[in-house]
């Protein structure tokens, strides 16, 4: 059974940046559990980051309140970073370090010493699939490897919340499925994972989404009612290559209509 300290809790929360006329994050009020990953959905700008840096202790909120797993992230940051890992969404670590050299920082960093060092780093290089790149200069890493690398580091302090800042951006398919793997691997065992991102497939990953737009909380459930919401209003429509742009011009000024592309040799069409 999942131990409900593994939860983070957010009451009217606000954040706002001088010369914004809207919040960044708008009165947010929620709570994630551990024991799968929660998806933070959202095309870019929408406040997903400036969220993950309050839950991080790196933003104080304007209002309201946070706790993480019944701590303040301000006032108690200390605790709080013993229980928490935060991977930003640029690649942090040092590049013209090794992967062993990063490993080797983290873990003096986080007081990892001894037999237990060297365990956990055989256990991590298998769980990532690093063994083989441990001499490799991380700045040299593909997209995905670096990833891989920067979640490693982080688990070294054993978290029990991990906060994920749309890990798959710049990341091959393979690569981003692996780490899914990972990421549900260790949901599984009761850590509370946040994986932000703007794609919707990545979403579908997820076992409930925040989805938010402008600073505001627009939905919170299961991603499979939200996209149930479209069932009988998107239609693609085969039309010839020569008319499309006339079609979808017209269609457009449909007052039946909310939005309408062109989808490779089609148009696709969203009612109202």
């Amino acid at each position: 059974m999942i131990s409900t300290v593994h939860k983070i809790t957010l009451t009217e929360v606000e954040k706002r940046f001088f010369g914004l006329a809207s919040p960044a994050v708008a009165k947010l009020t929620t709570e994630i559990t551990g024991g799968s990953v929660t998806g933070l959905v959202g095309r870019d700008g929408v406040g997903k980051t400036t969220l993950m840096r309050m839950l991080a202790g790196l933003l104080k909120p304007d209002s309201g309140n946070i706790t993480i797993m019944g701590l303040d992230p301000i006032s108690q940051g200390v605790d709080v970073r013993r229980h928490l890992g935060y991977m930003p969404q640029k690649f942090s670590l040092y590049e013209d370090l090794t992967v062993q050299e990063n490993l080797d920082l983290y873990a003096s960093l986080c007081g990892v010493i001894g037999e237990s060092r060297q365990q956990t780093y055989q256990q991590l290089l298998d769980f990532t699939d690093l063994s083989c790149f441990t001499q490799q200069l991380a700045g040299k890493l593909s997209g995905g490897m670096k990833q891989k690398l920067g979640l490693a580091c982080i688990l070294i302090s054993r978290p029990k919340i991990l906060l994920l800042d749309e890990p798959g951006v710049s990341v091959d398919p393979i690569a981003r499925q692996e780490l899914w793997r990972m990421v549900h691997e260790l949901a599984s065992d009761g850590m509370l994972i946040l994986w932000s991102t703007s794609y919707l497939d990545e979403a579908e990953q997820c076992r409930d989404i925040l989805l938010l737009n402008q600073g505001q909380l627009l939905y919170r459930g299961i991603p499979q009612a939200l996209t149930n919401k479209m069932a009988g209003r998107s239609f693609l429509l085969q039309v010839p290559t020569s008319k499309r742009r006339a079609y979808l011009q017209y269609a457009l000024l449909l007052p039946q209509t909310t939005d309408c592309v062109i989808q490779g040799h089609c148009i696709r069409l969203i009612l109202k």
